[in-house]
């Protein structure tokens, strides 16, 4: 059984998270299409400012270029309808080449171990908010979770987890403010083991302090997870905040020298015109994109969905 099925009222959020972008997009678009009849290196060079304007990123932006152009070789005849349908096609296809791993193998990598994700990123991306929505998902599907509060650097972060924590009522393992982050780790997989939990989430330090001294901690922490689950954490899971645009592929840079990311999550995209960070992202890094953020409410951090996503921007 597949994972968090969107419901009615999560695919409007979507549309209505993705409306800043959809909108910017299509304006543009409309600019650009008016008065011409056929693609030519003038409206191309118009579609490559506005996809670039959207923060999808230059390099992605040449790729989608490249493959419309191939698209358009023998009928350069177009409306704003078909071109439409162009971009979602050759999008949603760049897209599928960093696809996230299928439900059905989700829990392949855990065994009878609880599955354990380990979610990382800068302060201020909305790392904590994502763990505690994406805890409440999973409590919904039937499933028995634990959070680490892992990162003991600010004593406000681990506030914020517990408050998390009692909101949807699942346990926290916690120490006080400057402990050992892998000694919260070690504990939290150690109670979640023995308590047969179904998923374990552990929250670490949000500072971008130089690599080196990143990669260490990070490396520790997961070294003595593995005392407990030998190939924990099974997810490296890096939240991105959607509307620092570029920041945002320099974060992921950055985090994906000193650990080794496997997932990623984009949030606050309700907020911004820079959606097109998502389909630059994904592209540039081959990490598939597996969370969207759109909205504050706990429903609105959502599966990503590549054809979902493409759609609400190009219908």
């Amino acid at each position: 059984m597949a994972l968090f099925k969107k419901t009615k009222i999560e695919k409007e959020n979507l549309q209505s998270g993705l409306e800043k972008t959809k909108e910017s997009i299509f304006k543009k678009l409309s600019r650009a299409v008016a008065g011409k009849s056929k693609v030519g290196d003038d409206f191309l060079d118009d579609l490559e400012e506005i996809l670039i304007s959207s923060d999808v990123g230059v390099d992605t932006t040449v790729k989608i270029i490249e493959r419309l152009e191939k698209r358009v070789a023998e009928d350069k005849f177009f409306g704003l309808q078909e071109l439409n349908q162009i971009l979602k096609e050759e999008i949603t296809g760049l897209l599928s080449e960093n696809e996230a791993n299928d439900d059905e193998d989700y829990w392949a990598k855990s065994g009878d171990n609880p599955y354990v994700i380990m979610v990382v990123g800068v302060n201020g991306v909305g790392k904590t908010t994502t763990i505690g929505k994406l805890a409440w998902k999973f409590k919904n599907e039937g499933k028995k979770v634990v959070l680490g509060a892992a990162d003991t650097f600010r004593a406000a972060a681990v506030e914020q987890l517990d408050i998390w924590a009692n909101r949807i009522d699942v346990p926290i393992i916690k120490q006080t403010t400057g402990a050992d982050p892998a000694s919260v780790a070690f504990d939290t997989l150690k109670s979640a083991k023995a308590n047969n939990a179904d998923i374990v989430i552990i929250d670490t330090a949000g500072r971008l302090h130089n690599k080196i001294n990143l990669m260490n901690e990070l490396t520790k922490v997961k070294k003595v997870m593995q005392k407990i689950i030998p190939d924990a954490p099974h997810e490296i899971l890096l939240v991105l905040d959607g509307s620092t645009g570029q920041n945002a592929f320099e974060q992921a840079k950055q985090f994906t020298k000193a650990t080794e990311v496997n997932a990623l999550a984009v949030t606050k995209l309700d907020g911004t015109a820079k959606g097109g960070v998502v389909i630059g992202i994904s592209d540039q890094f081959k990490i598939p994109v597996k969370y969207i953020g759109v909205g504050e409410q706990k429903e609105d951090l959502q599966l990503f969905d590549k054809v979902e996503f493409v759609n609400s921007l190009f219908n």
